[in-house]
């Protein structure tokens, strides 16, 4: 099985797969509407809130990857707590390249959005309970969101 160390969630290291956004200075203010993306006039924005559990095995198996192909995805924690942000191209048929894939350690005072059609896990905390706002485009169609579960990891993350 692949193993796959952790790094640190940085705008540069997580490019390829979308934006993050630093806290802004006292008083300040941060915009992440320059990483949304909707292909679809018909789709709404959606925001959400979801209470997510912490995942404690060590090392961390992962076995889930999704795409919202038409949409970008936002993320911003409501709670302190790191999380894992998973990220990876597509192969040469348009799935998960999961030999590509990448695992990032983010921050309680990190947002970040995965870019339209990208393939990551699901929000992941590590260390205790966390709350995320959601943002993306729905039209509440099948199209909204292709999940590929596997019946065995496909990789482990370790350096957490």
């Amino acid at each position: 099985m692949r193993k796959i160390v952790a790094e640190p969630l940085t705008p540069e290291a997580f490019a390829p797969f979308g934006a993050v956004f630093d806290p802004p200075a006292p008083k300040g203010r941060v915009y992440l509407d320059t990483s949304l993306v909707n292909l679809r006039d018909h789709a709404k924005a959606s925001y959400s809130i979801v209470h997510v559990a912490p995942q404690l095995a060590r090392p961390l198996p992962l076995s889930v990857v999704e795409r919202h192909e038409f949409s970008s995805q936002s993320f911003t924690p409501l709670d302190h707590g790191r999380f894992l942000v998973v990220a990876g191209p597509k192969n040469g048929e348009g799935g998960a390249d999961l030999d590509r894939i990448r695992v990032f350690v983010g921050s309680s005072f990190q947002s970040f959005t995965y870019g339209a059609n990208v393939w990551h896990g699901p929000i992941t905390p590590i260390d205790n309970p966390v709350r995320f706002a959601i943002m993306m485009f729905n039209d509440f169609v099948s199209g909204d969101e292709e999940v590929v579960r596997m019946s065995a990891p496909f990789a482990e993350v370790e350096g957490l």
